[in-house]
């Protein structure tokens, strides 16, 4: 099919969704099967014929209301029947992203049944395309992480992987990551308006399904309110982090303040102590002086008679 037949060629304007929201991520890549295989093959590169299938362990119903207290909308996918991956979009910072997508895959990596042999654990892929900086002393567009010999870097097993898109790093990726495409996906995840996507997909065809996908769930009035509702929690989320972490620092703040008062307090009370125990010898240098004088005066009589 040409481009020209798409109904998102003749759209225009801002993008109301685009594909960092969490909900419309995961609708998109659930209902357009090519737009799940294109990313997976592009981030673990691999070609279009080493992919037989791919299977949604856990779907959902479009439209259907989502739990408030559900938090990310991660998707589990078998591919091949032989492994295992998530992928999960988040643009919020919980600075918790490292132990929390370890805990993630390490739950998939156990995926034995009872009575098999660990020979034939499944490999699995906790893939998180963040919209933020993970590590702000080690920005990088695409990193892949494993288990390795801290030494010499010999890799321990392929089967445990943890790979990170960072979206807002486009401008870094390497030459490999653009042979794969994976700065394009990036891009078009972010893009903002109709005619950022046109632009992408005039130089990118094979996105042009995963571009119509997100119009027509751009315009589905159920799917919209969802992504509304996610950017809602989202942002309320974003605003007690924010609150959590003034208050944070107020409190450190304060906690400096008590200790340099405290501080202050024992320096004062250190010069009271001082001066009470200059205070005592001076009496006491004084109470000598008389005890010596009332003796001279017993001795030779008062020096006024």
């Amino acid at each position: 099919m040409e481009n020209k037949n798409y109904k998102f060629m003749s759209a225009k304007g801002r993008l109301q969704y685009n594909m960092t929201n969490d909900y419309m991520f995961r609708i998109v890549l659930q209902k357009d099967r090519e737009t799940l295989i294109g990313l997976i093959c592009s981030v673990l590169h691999l070609s279009r014929d080493e992919v037989d299938d791919v299977i949604i362990e856990n779907p959902i119903t479009p439209g259907e209301a989502i739990d408030d207290k559900e938090y990310q909308l991660d998707i589990y996918v078998s591919l091949n029947n032989n492994t295992y991956i998530n992928l999960e979009m988040q643009v919020l910072n919980y600075n918790n992203w490292p132990l929390r997508s370890l805990a993630y895959l390490s739950r998939k990596f156990d995926n034995l049944h009872r009575g098999e042999d660990y020979s034939v654990i499944k490999p699995v892929y906790q893939i998180g395309f963040l919209d933020f900086t993970l590590f702000e002393d080690h920005p990088e567009f695409f990193a892949r992480y494993q288990m390795r010999n801290a030494r010499d870097g010999y890799l321990y097993t392929d089967k445990f992987n943890l790979l990170v898109v960072e979206l807002n790093h486009t401008d870094m990726a390497s030459d490999e990551d653009k042979q794969y495409g994976i700065d394009v996906w990036a891009r078009l995840f972010k893009a903002n308006s109709w005619e950022e996507i046109k632009m992408i997909t005039k130089n990118n065809p094979s996105l042009s399904s995963t571009a119509e996908s997100i119009y027509l769930y751009n315009s589905d009035e159920q799917v919209r309110e969802l992504c509304r509702r996610r950017e809602d929690a989202i942002a309320h989320e974003a605003f007690q982090k924010k609150k959590i972490e003034e208050l944070t620092s107020e409190n450190a703040s304060l906690t400096s303040e008590v200790e340099s008062l405290s501080s202050k307090n024992i320096s004062l009370v250190s010069e009271n102590e001082s001066l009470v125990s200059e205070n005592e010898l001076l009496h006491s240098a004084i109470s000598d002086r008389d005890a010596k004088l009332q003796k001279y005066i017993e001795l030779y009589g008062d020096l006024d008679q």
